[in-house]
């Protein structure tokens, strides 16, 4: 663990993984700490914001103290899932398959037979990056952004794979399409997709409805809320 200074009233934590990175963020989710008001994670990082200068010194003896030894476990089960129906037909889908010499259905395969977990949030609102647990879809990213990414565009870069909540510039590769709102600012929450949640990618088959799959994806949504 190493901590850097920002400003007078922040401590930025910088983690050797992201094992190590989730479980500082679970402790300082379930753990009132003196002097820290909030905490963002990010992939290796965490930035703790303190109450004002006097309180950098106790909060930082206070992070060195943790046990990040421990791995968090996120159990899978069904009603805990964020099921996202997807059409496997993004622009870069052959290319990704040739990167990783393998078929465009052992891409789909890939991405789909895995949980994904929401590590942390950001780029835009309602963007989650997503690390799964099985990995088998590094892929660089573009060499050169796209001016223009649709909504709802599932794509991958590096070890992450996402959902763009919105039409906006973008340099991942994009694999497929889905009309699930990763965004709605009517939601009680309006991100479908916060930090720790599980997702599951599934395969819209030939002839079925995506509004019903969609349907289906929100039920269980909702089942994971209540």
């Amino acid at each position: 663990m190493r901590l850097l200074p920002c400003g007078d009233r922040a401590i930025l934590v910088e983690l050797p993984d992201a094992s190590a990175r989730r479980r500082l963020d679970e402790i300082l989710s379930r753990t009132a700490i003196p002097g820290i008001v909030e905490h963002v994670p990010a992939a290796r990082t965490v930035l703790v914001t303190v109450t004002g200068p006097a309180a950098l010194v106790a909060v930082s003896r206070a992070l060195r103290c943790l046990d990040l030894s421990a791995e968090v476990v996120a159990a899978a089960s069904d009603d805990q899932v964020v099921e996202i129906p997807v059409r496997y037909d993004g622009p870069d889908l052959g290319s990704v398959a040739t990167h990783l010499g393998v078929s465009t259905d052992e891409v789909v395969a890939r991405h789909t037979e895995q949980v994904w977990r929401v590590e942390f949030a950001g780029f835009t609102p309602g963007f989650g990056y997503l690390l799964g647990d099985r990995g088998g879809l590094t892929v660089p990213r573009l060499t050169v952004p796209r001016t223009r990414v649709p909504a709802g565009a599932v794509a991958l870069a590096d070890e992450w794979s996402g959902v763009y909540p919105r039409a906006s510039s973008g340099g991942w590769q994009l694999i497929g399409t889905t009309d699930l709102a990763m965004w709605d600012a009517h939601r009680q929450s309006p991100a479908l997709l916060t930090p720790g949640r599980l997702v599951r990618f599934t395969s819209l088959a030939s002839g079925s409805s995506v509004a019903a799959a969609s349907e289906g994806a929100n039920a269980t949504e909702s089942r994971g809320r209540s």
